[in-house]
């Protein structure tokens, strides 16, 4: 099965060859995903290099958390994806955008106030788990919201953080 998958609004077909293989443009490799103790933190092998993430689904897309950088992942198979763009339709860029905590953790700093312009990629929060610090993100450019934790807060997994406008 093909799939297009847009991460941070980048496209790439990823087909599913079997259990152990994708094919990623070109490229056909290895892979080996296996959940850890039901938890939503995964050990990923690919071309024999081990990564932990951390992936929870969002209202509209998957966020994962892959060393120290957290992704914005929409997957859609083939069919969707020309029904939506024969329809014309689009992810809306407006509206009001929660961040929430892909794990639980220490709010370490927080980087933006309420009312502040933010542009798509600038670093808004500091999270540590498990001894990492992670960076979260905006997705959109936008105005902050309104500022949900303080820093030194422990906060859980989907734990509302902030929101954008």
């Amino acid at each position: 099965m093909k799939y297009v998958t847009t991460i941070n609004d980048k496209e790439f077909e990823i087909e599913i060859v079997d259990d152990h293989h994708i094919r990623i443009g070109d490229r056909l490799l290895a892979v080996d995903f296996e959940s850890v103790s039901g938890q939503p933190v995964f050990s990923l092998i690919l071309d024999g290099k081990s990564y932990e993430s951390y992936v929870y689904q969002g209202d509209e897309d998957w966020q994962v958390l892959l060393r120290g950088q957290q992704f914005q992942v929409k997957i859609e198979d083939e069919r969707e994806k020309r029904l939506k763009s024969a329809a014309g339709g689009g992810v809306a860029e407006g509206g009001e955008f929660h961040l929430k905590a892909p794990m639980p953790g220490l709010v370490v700093s927080i980087l933006v106030e309420e009312g502040q312009e933010i542009k798509k990629g600038q670093v808004m929060l500091i999270l540590e788990s498990m001894k990492m610090q992670n960076e979260l993100k905006a997705p959109r450019d936008g105005t902050m919201g309104r500022i949900r934790v303080k820093a030194g807060e422990s906060v859980e997994q989907k734990q509302a953080l902030l929101s954008i406008h």
